[in-house]
């Protein structure tokens, strides 16, 4: 979502400065969360991954219940927050699975439409306009998928296509985060999510089978829910500093470092037609953000 203004009084210079340290961390949080999510899955379950994730963040939620306050606890769409919880979860499932199946540059490359989405059904249900330039950014953002998948040259991988409905699902998610933030707090949708979602992932991760890892992967399960809850909080942190069209753009800088890293760990080779396709989605959401 674009600020018009930043919300520092500080000089230009030096508030885009403590954005991009902010954004510095969020991409630490995000690069760290799929590395650690990998690594674990060679032995439990995504479910279990998304019970760690959420209880770890919960916590943090709780934490801060002095600070913030018992009243965001209270709610009167409880839901709105269920069905909004239930589709992040799907996300964050879904990324997951992307993660450990696909090269870490395609699963950012494609992660990068959720804005296009995000656009897309702000017009379609929320009743936004739909003005040219986000038509535009909608096009390239599809275009790009459609190269990075290229249906009918190959057979899309399901792990390609979980990717894809991970975007979608955090696209619907911030719809629904819109159309509620204006009777709800933010901290109050927080709470709610990772209350909710923690049985979400819960059951099934029982039925699948309960594993304790290690004592030696301790610090993984941690690195998976601190990461968790530190990209957010420093992406809204840097949000306070700088305008969205500076601090999205430190966003895209994970495409980049994930292909270095895919590159140096696992020996992932950068497919030209997925940086193509990559361009297309960041031009996309870099329209979006100008123009749209």
């Amino acid at each position: 979502m674009a600020i018009s203004a930043p919300l520092d009084a500080s000089p230009p210079e030096a508030s885009n400065a403590r954005a991009f340290a902010w954004m510095s961390v969020a991409l630490v949080g995000f690069l760290t969360m799929g590395l650690a999510g990998r690594a674990l899955a060679r032995d439990v379950s995504l479910y279990q991954l998304l019970v760690y994730r959420n209880a770890i963040c919960l916590v943090f939620v709780v934490a801060l219940l002095p600070h913030t306050g018992l009243a965001i606890m209270r709610t009167r769409h409880i839901g709105r927050h269920l069905a909004r919880s239930a589709c992040h979860i799907a996300g964050q499932y879904l990324w997951f699975f992307a993660v450990v199946w696909l090269p870490l540059t395609e699963v950012f490359a494609i992660e990068f439409t959720t804005p296009i989405w995000t656009a897309l059904f702000a017009a379609t249900v929320l009743g936004e306009r739909m003005t040219r330039w986000r038509a535009l950014a909608i096009a390239l953002g599809f275009t790009g998928v459609l190269l990075i998948l290229r249906p009918g040259a190959s057979i899309i991988a399901p792990a390609s296509l979980a990717a894809v409905g991970a975007a979608v699902c955090f696209a619907v998610t911030y719809c629904f985060t819109k159309a509620m933030v204006a009777e709800e707090r933010p901290m109050t949708i927080l709470f709610w999510m990772h209350l909710m979602q923690l049985p979400m992932g819960l059951s099934p991760a029982l039925v699948h089978g309960w594993v304790n890892p290690p004592l030696s992967q301790a610090p993984l399960v941690a690195a998976i829910g601190i990461a968790g809850f530190a990209t957010h909080y420093c992406i809204a942190r840097a949000m306070r500093h700088a305008d969205a069209t500076v601090v999205a753009p430190l966003d895209f800088l994970r495409l980049p470092i994930g292909a270095v890293i895919g590159w140096a760990f696992y020996a992932e080779v950068v497919d030209p037609i997925v940086v193509l396709g990559a361009a297309l989605i960041l031009t996309g959401n870099w329209t979006n953000l100008r123009r749209g």
